[in-house]
């Protein structure tokens, strides 16, 4: 009897209570609910967008970011094994295939996070200062993003608040309607970021960097004379200029100029003096989330591992001990014969191969000798211009590596030789460096039927390599692009920018034989949209790109 009354107290007790006693209410512990309250949550969670761009653009795995050079009119696979680079292109680029997936994957968690941010900050409690931080940097990333997937996809679904619930019927966007997306988030970035000198910490983004990813995408929209009055505020603000003298570490070093110092480590920051960085993506040396250590090459970008010879060729063996060896590079990212030579002009009788300093044999290595490797005899010369182009044997970019600044941990004891743990790139990256806005611009009004401003825009850079005079005659599209490898070369994301153009298949059917052997097709000026993404989307059809299996 007495059981059965606690029994119908119990059963009285919980039929009369609110249906809200069986919410959750995490009140010691983090969770969705109570995750996005204070700044330093919000914080935290923009913090997180930094590291998703540097994930997706320069660290993380083996391959994935250097999708944005492979498959280019810049280099090709020293060894083709497989399709991770590109090698084989309609598996490379098939919807199944990693590439198309991993990225696309990327994209939409730095989209997931950024609505999350902007949707969440109105229940916060930040003060209208903090919210107004939060935001601006929020919309940046996420107009960012936009725009690569119009770039690379084409019309994607946008998707611009948290998505609380499953959702299985997305519907493509046109890339227009993602494009005004992408300016509309950038626009607002660019007139609630900070200025440029107001920024307290390196890698942060600022108001100037919002403005030239708003000019790029003007671009895109047809908007000419808007993307020139975006980047006429970036280049016309008195805290940038292009670096014109030498400075920073190592440069009393010979031999050297300025050009070469912009890749030194601790270069690449406007605190050390580098008025011409814009957004600089951050590499601390053995901190929590750094990225780099000082024992091994795990979570940096390998860039000299990729773009490097393979240093195991005879005379060769002693290469990682000398200068300008290029590290522990394994010969996978070789020049074409368009980056290494045509773009320079063929050869030494062209004047602008010898005196521009871009294409100097310190900046771009392809004579070894007796004074900048011990590997050969007195008075011993090799040039790759005489030799087979081979993993072990090419001309590359030495930005990509530190000869001699390797951290102290990844030399050998016994003949101070590196460790097979090398091979990052043990710098800084630069994600945006004015010399870029300079291009952009003459980018804009070239479109803009203004052949001469985009010559002088041109010739801001060329004074500084001391190359030749560029002319409004010549200039054209395939000028701007030319320039853009001679000055940015292996920094810049070359797939976004030409795909941006609709000119990717063009360039490497005129300038790398490799990759239309390797199975390039029309219709991959665009990726395709990932399998994956088709058959789960079960809601509605989200349709293939041109040229794909759908």
């Amino acid at each position: 009897m007495k059981k059965s009354i606690i029994l119908l107290v119990l059963i009285f007790a919980f039929s009369s209570c609110d249906e809200d006693y069986l919410d959750e209410n995490p009140e010691d512990f983090l969770s969705s609910a109570n995750a996005f309250t204070t700044y330093d949550d919000f914080l935290a969670s923009v913090n997180n967008l930094y590291f998703l761009v540097r994930r997706q653009y320069y660290s993380r795995d083996e391959e994935r970011p250097f999708d944005f050079l492979y498959g280019t009119d810049l280099v090709y696979d020293g060894e083709p094994r497989n399709s991770d680079r590109h090698s084989f292109m309609e598996a490379a680029y098939n919807p199944a295939s990693s590439i198309p997936t991993v990225h696309w994957n990327l994209y939409y968690k730095t989209i997931a996070e950024t609505n999350t941010i902007i949707d969440r900050s109105e229940g916060s409690q930040m003060t209208e200062e903090e919210k107004a931080s939060v935001l601006a940097e929020a919309r940046f990333f996420r107009g960012f993003t936009y725009r690569a997937l119009a770039y690379i996809y084409g019309g994607v679904p946008l998707v611009t608040s948290e998505v609380t619930a499953p959702k299985v019927d997305f519907v493509r966007a046109s890339k227009e309607e993602v494009l005004n997306q992408a300016a509309s988030d950038l626009e607002y970035a660019a007139q609630n970021l900070p200025g440029i000198t107001e920024v307290a910490e390196d890698g942060r983004i600022n108001a100037l960097t919002a403005y030239h990813f708003l000019a790029e995408v003007y671009l895109a929209l047809g908007r000419n004379t808007d993307a020139i009055a975006a980047l006429n505020k970036v280049i016309d603000n008195p805290a940038t200029a292009l670096m014109q003298e030498r400075f920073g570490s190592r440069s009393e070093e010979t031999p050297g100029d300025v050009y070469w110092d912009l890749f030194r480590r601790g270069n690449q920051n406007r605190t050390s003096g580098n008025t011409e960085a814009i957004w600089v993506i951050q590499f601390e040396l053995d901190t929590q989330g750094g990225g780099l250590a000082s024992t091994g090459r795990g979570g940096s970008y390998m860039l000299e591992r990729h773009h490097a010879p393979l240093n195991r060729l005879g005379a060769f063996r002693s290469w990682p001990v000398s200068d300008y060896t290029g590290g522990r590079g394994i010969g996978w990212m070789i020049s074409s014969d368009f980056f290494s030579n045509t773009v320079w002009g063929g050869d030494a009788s062209n004047p602008d191969f010898v005196n521009d300093i871009r294409n100097a044999n310190h900046n771009f290595m392809r004579v070894y000798n007796s004074e900048n490797t011990i590997a050969l005899a007195p008075g011993e010369t090799y040039s790759t211009e005489d030799s087979e182009k081979i993993r072990e044997f090419y001309a590359y970019q030495t930005k990509v590596t530190t000869p001699f600044n390797h951290p102290s941990g990844l030399y050998r004891n016994d003949d101070g030789g590196l460790t097979s743990n090398a091979g990052g790139t043990y710098t800084d990256q630069y994600m945006l460096r004015l010399a870029e806005s300079y291009l952009l611009r003459a980018e804009a009004h070239l479109a803009n039927n203004a052949p001469g401003l985009a010559a002088a825009d041109i010739n801001v850079i060329r004074d500084r390599a001391n190359a030749s005079q560029a002319t409004a005659a010549e200039m054209d599209i395939d000028y701007i692009l030319d320039e853009r490898v001679r000055e940015l070369g292996l920094e810049e994301k070359r797939r976004l920018t030409l795909m941006r153009l609709g000119l990717l298949v063009d360039r490497v059917e005129r300038f790398n034989p490799y990759y239309v052997e390797s199975g390039l097709q029309d219709y991959m000026n665009l990726w395709p949209i990932p399998a994956n993404e088709i058959e789960g989307n079960r809601g509605a059809l989200l349709e293939q790109n041109p040229g794909y299996p759908q």
